[in-house]
């Protein structure tokens, strides 16, 4: 479904991928490991549109989408949940989760029905469905910021550290929530610092390191392998 080959981008005269290589396939549950700095958060934004690559391709259901402008991304089908979420914190819980879906016609034209599949999905959210989004919980901010994506009704779903600054609770229910997404048939492709939790929801992972994927294979696999239980999961 999105495959990434020969990847490079950064920031100015900063390089931060060199050459990557990535897939995640239909359905598929893929989670990218690994420290700060590594050039996740950058390649996500790459391939949402928000940095020009310098090299390489991207391509979603076999057609290529390098270089083309968020808006256009978004139509395709790939939504993004950044890390700071983004939300608009004067504008209801609603009002949010409708822009969502404003940003696909396909999906504006059924947001009715999804809004009531995200509040399914989030009932937390539907009691505060009016409440202004700036006075939310981070845990709630989360909530909305996965769910605001999903009412473009993607086939694929790219969410950069949900569980940052949660409360354990809030980590386990925003995890329930995106493995049902997964199983409900949207690709996911998950970035985030809790490794032991993503390698255990991933059917296939990836660890990138300095801007370079140095290791893929099944969750499981890189549970056991050695160098990711020295860097990543020593306690």
């Amino acid at each position: 479904m999105l495959e990434v080959r020969g990847l490079e981008a950064g920031y100015g005269k900063v390089q931060v991928l060199w050459g990557l290589d990535l897939q995640v396939a239909d359905g598929e549950f893929v989670a990218l490991i690994g420290a700060n700095g590594a050039g996740k958060t950058t390649l996500l934004r790459t391939i949402s549109g928000l940095i020009r690559p310098t090299s390489g391709t991207i391509r979603f259901r076999g057609a290529e989408i390098t270089g083309r402008r968020p808006a256009e991304i978004v139509a395709q089908g790939i939504a993004h949940v950044p890390e700071a979420r983004e939300l608009f914190p004067l504008m209801t819980v609603q009002d949010n989760l409708e822009l969502g879906a404003f940003a696909r016609p396909a999906a504006w034209a059924r947001a009715a029905q999804t809004l009531t599949e995200v509040y399914r999905l989030f009932p937390r959210l539907s009691d505060r469905r009016l409440q202004i989004a700036a006075t939310l919980s981070g845990g709630e901010q989360q909530m909305v910021a996965i769910a605001r994506a999903l009412m473009s009704r993607p086939e694929v779903l790219m969410v950069d550290e949900p569980s940052h600054g949660l409360s354990p609770l809030m980590v386990q229910a925003v995890f329930a929530a995106l493995r049902e997404v997964s199983q409900s048939g949207v690709s996911v492709l998950l970035i985030e610092q809790n490794v032991r939790q993503s390698l255990r929801l991933a059917g296939r992972a990836y660890v990138m390191e300095n801007g370079r994927i140095v290791l893929q294979g099944t969750g499981r696999d890189l549970l056991e392998s050695p160098h990711v239980k020295e860097a990543y999961l020593r306690l």
